[in-house]
């Protein structure tokens, strides 16, 4: 029976602004790839990223070039050879694995490989700003048992401090976007050490990372923007202990199984991530929280209004899928 591919581009207002190193964003912007066979469809979601050469534009004239193929029938294994790793891949393989499912009957965690799915704890993030300003949306978020906080280069030390005051009970770990120094190291990790941030990501630039292999770490140091999908992971080793898995950079669940089995074996702690996207985004990245040392899935939870039916999250704990919304 034949396909039909459709796309959508989508808007979701955040709450407020969501704001890292790199700039602050009030909406996320979505593509969401729908593949139909029959009474069935299966849909996919991803984030185009600015910082990975992607727009909607082009993301959308990826995922068209692969009508053809998939429209013919193509699977997730020809699809990781019709598109490189990124957001357009995601769309399509989540959107693959969620016709299979609803084709055959069999949750997408089945057929993953899982007996059951969990819910998770996920952490709730903290955009970087001043240090009271940071505070207030700490103490707002106090409750929550893990925050995530960004931070952006000169001054963090300050904005660690004010965050721990703020939320003494809560786990913390910080994401700096590349925003640091190799001349920040030492300070920023024993400001760290002292608030007792449990976790540290991507704290120089990608390929400009060197210097953590030749630095004590006090706190595990996770990559996020140095690693995509398998290719290199191997030679992060020495700079790494943790790596932040994300779907919209892996290309879809596929790869991410792939990449979270071999980084198991060489060692690194999982974290699973997340773009700012809704609900329908996080539903195929929950199949990977049940291996995972940290979950960051609070995409919905930044957004004013998230899609209908969505992820159920009781406070931050965040539920598996619906059949309604994926999987």
């Amino acid at each position: 029976m034949r396909r039909k591919l459709s796309l959508a581009i989508e808007r979701f207002p955040i709450a407020g602004a969501f704001t890292i190193s790199r700039g602050a964003k009030t909406e996320a912007v979505v593509v969401t790839a729908t593949i139909a066979e029959g009474a069935a469809a299966g849909r996919g979601e991803c984030v185009p990223y600015a910082r990975y050469g992607e727009s909607v534009e082009s993301v959308s004239a990826a995922i068209e070039g692969a009508r053809a193929a998939l429209e013919q029938g193509a699977d997730r294994a020809a699809l990781q050879a019709l598109l490189p790793a990124g957001a357009a891949r995601n769309a399509l393989d989540c959107a693959l694995w969620d016709l299979e499912a609803r084709i055959s009957g069999v949750p997408a965690a089945t057929l993953a490989g899982l007996e059951r799915l969990p819910p998770a704890v996920t952490a709730y993030t903290i955009s970087v700003g001043a240090p009271e300003t940071m505070a207030a949306a700490a103490e707002r978020a106090a409750h929550r048992p893990l925050l995530k906080v960004k931070l952006a280069g000169a001054g963090d030390p300050a904005r660690i401090a004010a965050v721990r005051a703020a939320a003494p009970q809560a786990r913390l770990i910080v994401d700096a976007n590349e925003a640091w120094t190799p001349d920040d190291l030492p300070a920023f990790f024993a400001a760290c050490a002292a608030a007792g941030v449990e976790l540290i990501e991507q704290p120089l630039p990608a390929g400009q990372d060197e210097a953590l292999a030749a630095i004590a770490r006090p706190i595990p140091v996770c990559a996020d923007e140095s690693v995509h999908d398998r290719a290199g992971l191997a030679a992060l080793r020495t700079r790494y202990d943790a790596i932040n898995v994300k779907l919209d950079k892996t290309g879809g669940l596929t790869e991410a199984l792939a990449l979270c089995a071999a980084a198991e074996q060489l060692g690194f702690a999982l974290f699973i991530g997340c773009m700012v996207g809704t609900s329908l985004a996080m539903a195929p990245a929950m199949l990977l929280t049940p291996r995972a040392a940290f979950v960051d899935l609070d995409g919905p939870l930044l957004l004013a209004a998230d899609r209908e039916p969505g992820l159920r999250y009781e406070g931050s704990i965040a539920f598996p899928p619906e059949r309604a919304l994926w999987g």
